[in-house]
């Protein structure tokens, strides 16, 4: 692998932490209804016999601001649909009319935004620990084309420097979106 390879490589690497903790964070209710909060859900089909995400089962539309509403292409699935949302971690109960589900989402207690920034700033950690992963990576490589004469001791210090910039760069934008997340939740 190349200088500009191995810095590509671990850009990129990084990158996708950063977009899967974002992707997470919409799952993370806000008190206001979003399909993203439902949509990831795993919903196992029994007469499919097989697990799917609910957005491949199912239109999620949001006709109030505080009510997601669920219709599923196939009516057979609703039943493994309410069960999927009601054992999941979102604390919401559907209302089903059996050809479709209603989610009202209700106000979030102050104690419930507490909690939900706890869980972010956990996904956050998560994401941090990921780039730095993905940090050791480039350094190991720049060790390897070192070592493989590559890449001189300079070249190899260069490489280094580069990935640590690139690591400070994703933990800094991680940190941005946690603020920002932080302040979503915590907004009444």
């Amino acid at each position: 692998m190349t200088f500009e390879e191995t810095i590509k490589t671990t850009e990129a690497a990084m990158k996708k932490a950063v977009e899967f903790m974002n992707q997470e964070f919409t799952a993370v209710r806000t008190g206001k209804a979003s399909p993203a909060l439902v949509e990831n859900l795993d919903v196992h089909v029994a007469s499919y016999g097989s697990k799917m995400k609910l957005k491949g089962l199912a239109v999620i539309t949001t006709p109030e601001a505080r009510m997601i509403m669920i219709q599923p292409f196939d009516p057979s699935t609703t039943n493994d649909i309410d069960k999927a949302i009601r054992e999941s971690k979102l604390g919401l109960n559907p209302v089903s009319d059996g050809r479709s589900l209603r989610l009202p989402i209700p106000e979030l207690s102050e104690e419930r935004r507490v909690d939900l920034v706890k869980t972010v700033k956990g996904m956050a950690e998560e994401s941090r620990v990921r780039v730095r992963a993905c940090r050791k990576d480039g350094m190991d490589a720049a060790k390897k084309m070192k070592a493989d004469s590559a890449i001189t001791e300079d070249q190899m210090r260069d490489l280094e420097a580069e990935v640590q910039k690139l690591t400070d760069t994703y933990v800094k934008e991680i940190d941005e979106h946690l603020a920002a997340k932080e302040k979503e939740v915590m907004t009444v």
